[in-house]
């Protein structure tokens, strides 16, 4: 989900598409969360990996 919404960051700064901007933004964002609270050990939707 990071690497997705990075990718879709560049694609919208080079395109200028800002619309693919706020989608890799929020992307990144909830990847990060997703990812922070699988690393302290708290399960997420019941998994111990969010993947």
């Amino acid at each position: 989900m990071i690497i997705l919404g990075v990718i879709l960051l560049v694609i919208g700064l080079v395109a200028g598409i800002g619309i693919l901007w706020t989608i890799g933004i929020i992307l990144v964002a909830i990847g990060v969360v997703l990812w922070i609270l699988g690393a302290v050990g708290r399960e997420v939707g019941g998994r111990r990996h969010y993947y």
